[in-house]
């Protein structure tokens, strides 16, 4: 006997409320929106082609689609198709929650700055990099994603024509030419890992795929938060290699994030993420960094006076209370200091950044003085932000390595725009004479430094 279509229609009905209620709709509402594009370059005409890229794409694509993500895929692309693939993932990276890109193939630096190479590229001289992808451009399709954002460059493998460009440019430029790729550091709700520390060259690997990708491969579906599961990669490519490959890993998110997990990606975009709330030791690190390449007892104090609660409190104090216990074993009229003397006295310091990248060019001065052979320079912006210190030891002979810290000020005048008052450091590698010097920034960023006695 059927029952009458009104009755079956009233429980239907009363079924689905019920489902609703309980807040098990077949299709989340909050679903998060993913894109991806992963390019992998092998078959290259003008250089040594490479096996895996084009294996570790397809994995890696049919990876991202099970995860949910859009993928926007290609494989040995030339110039004008990996043009037009990434302007299609902007747009797409424009609407979604979370965008990831992901490359394997060749590339290289120049300059600071990070290039990708399509499969029909030339590279005679400086001009043809104009034919390459730049990967700062990458970053910032990236960073119009609303929750998550990350980068995978499995592309630091030995390049012939990186060789090819140093002999073009001379022995004057080929030092902006170096191996491997430039680090690049995440900006607010971003993960960039390499395959490989910066400046380093990483494996082809034997096996269809290379070793950073079947690492990826092996972790990225896990149910785990995304921190977790890029330090895994990390972790399985360093004991795959013999511990001769550390991917270089950078994460700055707030909060937790799952792929594949208990929750999905939910965020609010990075403007609204309160400043009052922000970890006191965020900047800890690079501060520590910067402290022990400068080593002196004045960078360790600042160091504990900045960050007493911080991952290295307990070592700068260790370091402090060493220092204190050289300095009153240390016989008098020490050498090294009697000779850094000639040094002594205010000196005006120019920085000149050169534009970079997006990165508008600047010159900044600082006033320095230099006591017992003990330099240091600083300025301070408006409002607490573009602060800029040097710090180092000038020995006898005048040439010496410094180390400067700060905060950012306007992004427009940072590689990848970082926001106002991101820290950051770098070293110096200066030559003094008595009353002029020079100096070369070593990282990230091409600038000149010189110094002059007042």
């Amino acid at each position: 006997m059927r029952a009458p279509s009104g009755i079956l229609r009233h429980f239907f009905l009363t079924l689905l409320a019920l489902w609703l209620s309980l807040g098990l709709s077949p299709t989340p509402a909050s679903a998060d929106t993913r894109v991806a594009l992963v390019i992998g370059n092998g078959a290259y005409v003008s250089t040594a082609q490479l096996p895996n890229p084009s294996h570790d794409a397809e994995d890696v694509a049919a990876s991202l689609k099970r995860s949910g993500f859009e993928v926007f895929q290609g494989i040995d692309l030339r110039q004008a198709d990996m043009q037009d693939l990434t302007i299609r993932f902007a747009r797409a990276a424009s609407r979604a929650d979370v965008a990831m890109f992901y490359y394997s193939g060749h590339a290289m630096q120049y300059n600071g700055v990070n290039y990708l190479m399509p499969v029909d590229a030339v590279l005679t001289d400086e001009a043809d990099l104009k034919r390459f992808v730049r990967v700062d451009d990458i970053v910032n399709d990236l960073q119009q994603a609303k929750n998550l954002r990350i980068l995978v460059l499995d592309s630091c493998r030995d390049n012939p024509l990186a060789e090819t460009l140093k002999r073009s440019a001379g022995s004057t430029r080929a030092a902006s030419i170096g191996r491997g790729l430039s680090k690049v550091e995440a900006p607010r709700g971003t993960i960039v890992s390499f395959s490989t520390q910066s400046g380093q060259v990483a494996a082809d690997g034997t096996g269809r795929n290379s070793p950073y990708t079947t690492a990826f491969l092996k972790h990225i579906e896990e149910p785990q938060e995304i921190g977790d599961v890029f330090r895994d990669i990390s972790s399985d490519v360093y004991d795959s290699s013999g511990k001769t490959q550390l991917p270089e890993l950078s994460l700055s998110i707030i909060g937790k994030f799952y792929l594949n997990g208990p929750v999905p990606v939910t965020v609010a975009p990075a403007a609204a993420q309160a400043a009052p709330k922000a970890d006191p030791c965020a900047a800890a690190e690079a501060h520590w960094k910067a402290a022990e390449g400068i080593g002196t007892l004045g960078a360790f104090e600042d160091h504990l006076a900045r960050f007493p609660n911080c991952i290295f409190a307990t070592l700068a104090k260790a370091r402090i209370e060493g220092l204190k216990q050289k300095v009153a074993l240390a016989p008098s009229g020490n050498a090294r200091t009697t000779g850094s003397k000639d040094f002594d006295g205010s000196w005006d310091v120019t920085l000149n950044c050169p534009a970079s990248g997006k990165a508008q060019g600047f010159t900044r001065p600082l006033v320095a003085t230099v006591t017992n052979g003990v330099f240091h320079a600083e300025v301070q912006g408006p409002g607490g932000v573009n602060r800029l210190e040097i710090d180092g030891q000038i020995p006898a002979d005048g040439k010496t390595t410094l180390s400067a810290r700060g905060t950012t000020g306007a992004s427009t005048y940072t590689l990848n725009n970082l926001a106002p008052g991101s820290p950051y450091a770098f070293t110096v590698d200066a030559q003094f004479d008595r009353t002029r010097g020079s100096g070369k920034r070593n990282e990230a960023r091409a600038c000149n430094l010189v110094f002059v006695k007042r």
